[in-house]
């Protein structure tokens, strides 16, 4: 069984994180996001758009996933996340994970109206690699 510290190091060194949101008839969207900006205890944070479909089914329906692989040439190793995401637009956390390329997609900076974070808060995982898997607690 890996530990935390484990999980963590696995999950910083990848550059792409799929989201799972739950549309409005209980169907399970997923997504390919670039990795979190941030991670604090159990909980990790992306940047999006607040007009996005993603963001409209997790304020309807906070229940999420996250999941995280790396394939190596004879190596898979995948980490999935289970908890809830929260859309967030305080000030405060918009400015703390802003990058500088953001203006790409958000024109008016970090104060653009559509510009939101969401933050997951993982409750439970599960862990693959070498043809077997763990739950674990988050």
């Amino acid at each position: 069984m890996k530990t935390r510290e484990q999980i963590m190091e696995f999950i910083h060194k990848q550059k792409v994180a799929f989201i799972a949101s739950v549309d409005e008839e209980g169907f399970p969207n997923m997504k390919a996001m670039y990795a979190p900006r941030k991670t604090e205890g159990n909980s990790f944070y992306f940047s999006t758009n607040l007009s996005s479909m993603r963001s409209r089914q997790y304020m309807r329906n906070p229940k999420a996933s996250i999941y995280f692989y790396n394939k190596g040439r004879f190596k898979y190793e995948g980490i999935m996340l289970t908890g809830t995401m929260e859309v967030l637009q305080d000030d405060e956390i918009k400015e703390e994970i802003w990058q500088a390329g953001d203006t790409m997609y958000y024109k008016q900076g970090v104060t653009d109206p559509d510009y939101c974070v969401l933050k997951f808060t993982a409750e439970k995982g599960r862990h693959y690699c070498n043809f077997k898997s763990e739950s674990f607690c988050f």
